[in-house]
Formats: structure tokens, sequence, C-alpha cells
């Protein structure tokens, strides 16, 4: 019982440390942004896949991909727009929905390669692009400083190995001054995390598992590293010189261990707020910003 009780104190104190931090209190859904929902979801399922594991996998996300897009702003200045780790699932929409004039996707691989894709629909090409190929983590992005509107960095940052600050500069240089980062990351800071560590039945990331030796491995296919709490990844965000404008989570549909974990945090004295599987951040680069290269909650030593 001595043990029990250490550890709800300890919990409890970290839960007070968190919640007073200069965080965003979680708004309801409505209250996020939300553009052109069904439009986008729509287009979605227009195209053409390549493949069945590319169609399966769309239908899966489809939810999470159209929340995200419906976040995106409007283009602004420069009319353009970079998506991080391009699928060509998010990459469409941009232009063809959203009316961004110059879509530019990026993708891990050998600096100063760029591909060309495209999309159909009914076997009829709607949109082409280039995909510059570099690592986020070390490769000066490919693109002049103040290039574009927005960024787009979904389900990257908990695959990078090494320094994810070095990303979230370079995002900041290369958006306009008021432009816009969308991110999307899972939060290991869920019920379902909670959940798992009380039963003691799997790692509380979201994802932990390492890619099929047996299948077709590719180096590209870098397993989740670090997922981050919404509040680690605002702190990190802001570290960079952005200011936070929308920090949510949403629930993912399979997932229901908020049907229990809910009322015993609650029954415990912890917030259950910012609890859902899916984290979604808006954040401006505001100029001016002070700049925290090296966080500490982040880097060891600094």
């Amino acid at each position: 019982m001595g043990l029990i009780r250490s550890i709800r104190h300890q919990l409890h104190n970290l839960d007070r440390y968190l919640s007073n931090r200069d965080v965003p209190t979680e708004p309801q859904p409505a209250e996020a942004p939300r553009r052109r929902y069904e439009e986008i979801k729509g287009f979605l399922r227009s195209t053409d896949s390549p493949n069945e594991d590319a169609r399966t996998y769309r239908e899966i996300h489809i939810e999470r991909i159209a929340r995200t897009l419906s976040m995106v702003p409007a283009p602004g200045v420069t009319k353009r727009v970079l998506e991080l780790g391009a699928y060509m699932q998010m990459t469409p929409v941009l232009q063809c929905v959203l009316g961004y004039e110059e879509v530019r996707g990026a993708y891990f691989g050998p600096l100063g390669r760029v591909d060309t894709k495209t999309i159909t629909v009914g076997g009829k090409e709607v949109f082409r692009c280039f995909i510059d190929l570099f690592d986020a983590e070390k490769d000066r992005f490919p693109a002049e400083d103040a290039h574009y509107d927005t960024v787009l960095a979904c389900e990257i940052i908990e695959h990078l190995l090494h320094d994810p600050m070095f990303m979230l500069l370079e995002i900041n240089r290369v958006l306009v001054d008021g432009g816009t980062l969308v991110l999307t990351t899972p939060n290991v800071a869920s019920f379902t995390a909670v959940a798992r560590l009380l039963e003691c039945t799997g790692n509380p990331q979201l994802y932990s598992m390492y890619p099929n030796p047996l299948g077709e491995y590719k180096d590209t296919e870098i397993p989740h590293v670090r997922e981050y709490t919404p509040q680690e990844l605002a702190e990190a965000v802001r570290a960079a010189g952005f200011e936070v404008e929308y920090l949510f989570t949403e629930k993912i549909a399979g997932y229901n261990s908020d049907l229990f974990i809910r009322a015993v945090l609650e029954r415990a004295g912890y917030s259950t707020a910012l609890r859902g599987e899916q984290t979604y951040l808006i954040a401006k680069k505001r100029a001016g910003a002070e700049i925290k290269r090296y966080p500490a909650f982040l880097y060891e030593g600094c």
C-alpha cells in the first residue's frame, strides 16, 4: 500500500506541474477550424489509388487526413505550401480543393534528388507536383527564407531520430512572418497510453512496432522513435519561434480506453483534458520570437 500511495503522490505532483504550465486548454472539436471537411473527403475518395494497400491506408486514416486538411488556412501572400513526408494522400487536396497555386512535397532521401508525382481521377491526371528528397533533421530545406505560407508536418516528428528542433527551425525559416505550421502526431499521454501502463498490456506509445523484417523493408521506414505529450509538443514549437494557435486532441476510432480510464483519472483527481490518441496543433510564426535551440526537456544535458 505504501508503494501505491507513493506512486499516486508522484503522479499527482506531475499532473499539477503539467496543469500549471502555459498550455492552451483543449477546446471542443467544434471550436477548432473545420473548413470544407466533406468536400475534402469526397475528393480524397475520388482519386485513383496505385494499389490496394494505398486504398486501404486512405480509408483507415481518412478521418484524420480530412480533419488535418480542414484546418489548413487559405493561401496567403505567396500562395505556396509545403508538405513534409508527402505520401500523396493530402498533397493534391492542397491545390485541387484548397486553392494553393504552388504545392511542394518533401520526403526522406538523398539531398538534391527531385521526384515528380501525379494524381489521377478516373484515369485522368488532375494534379502534378515535385517532391524534394532530403533529411529534415540535418539538411537545409531546399527553399529560400519566407518562401511558403503554410507547412504541414503530419505524422513526422514521432519518427525523427536525432534532432527534431532542426526540422522545426527550418520550418520557421521557410515560412513567411505569420505563416502557419500544421502539425499532427500521436499523443503519448492519451487514455490509451494510461490504460496500457496501468494494465501492463503494452507500450504506452500508440505505435511502437518495428517494420516487418520478413516483408519489403525500406530504409525510409523508421518506426516511432519518440511520441510526445501535447504539452511537450507545444513547448518544442514555442522554442522554435512559433505561437500556438490551436492545440487539441481527438479520439481515434477503435481505441476505447476512455470509456473506463476517464473515470479512473477523474476519481483520482487527474486532468482528463488532452487525452485523445491524436494530437493536432496549429501555430503561427512570429517575427522576433525567442528561439531555444535545445529545449532542456528534449535534449540530454541542455
